[in-house]
């Protein structure tokens, strides 16, 4: 065999080897994806579950959280702009509480997405910031594992603090501010505000019954 083709026949098996190499490492990350795509999942749904019983707790209701949902549209109120899942408790059939997805689009750094469980009663069940981006040691105080500050919401409705009085303290209401930050828990209490004001109008829908499953939302609230 002539020098030229000897090589031409090695640069042909060198190609065959890298593209059997290529063939089997997409094998083998396309079969580990299969193989852990449920178990990813499931954690998901377990973190998830453990979010929102931190608002509703797992003793007050008895159905499954995360497929008795409801999906809903965009809604300036809540500060959405697509549809987004809500969550709804039940014990022994009876509606107990929903919890809402909500953005704060005025934070100090930008928008504020946070979760907002609200009792059938009308009474806050809890409040948790699920994704911001505000000053650390100022407005990152919001955050529960930052401070107390979110469970001031706790059983407040929308008539207890009447309207006026749905503000932070420098503006004539009754929440806190932050020392040196007012911007941020100013939009985090109009935000719950404007959650309180959606549920009122729209009750019977958030709790209308399930007619079937429904996926829960795979995306921040996880």
């Amino acid at each position: 065999m002539n020098p030229l083709a000897k090589n031409q026949k090695n640069i042909l098996i060198s190609a065959l080897l890298l593209m059997g190499f290529a063939v089997a490492g997409a094998l083998m990350v396309g079969v580990t994806h299969i193989l852990t795509k449920a178990d990813i999942h499931r954690n998901e749904q377990l973190t998830l579950l453990r979010k929102l019983n931190n608002i509703i707790p797992a003793s007050q209701y008895d159905n499954d959280l995360l497929t008795d949902t409801v999906s809903i549209a965009a809604d300036q109120l809540l500060g959405i702009n697509k549809r987004e899942i809500i969550y709804r408790a039940r014990k022994q059939k009876r509606d107990v509480a929903v919890v809402l997805p909500i953005i704060a689009p005025d934070g100090y750094n930008g928008p504020i997405e946070m979760l907002v469980g609200i009792y059938k009663t009308g009474k806050i069940a809890g409040v948790r910031i699920i994704e911001q981006r505000e000053t650390p040691g100022l407005g990152d105080q919001a955050q529960i594992k930052h401070s107390k500050w979110i469970l001031g919401f706790n059983q407040k409705s929308l008539h207890q603090p009447d309207a006026k009085h749905w503000k932070v303290k420098r503006d004539g209401g009754v929440f806190d501010q932050f020392t040196g930050a007012t911007i941020t828990p100013r939009a985090i209490v109009k935000a719950v505000h404007h959650a309180l004001i959606y549920f009122n109008k729209h009750q019977a829908e958030l709790f209308r019954p399930q007619t079937h499953s429904q996926p829960a939302a795979e995306k921040k609230h996880v």
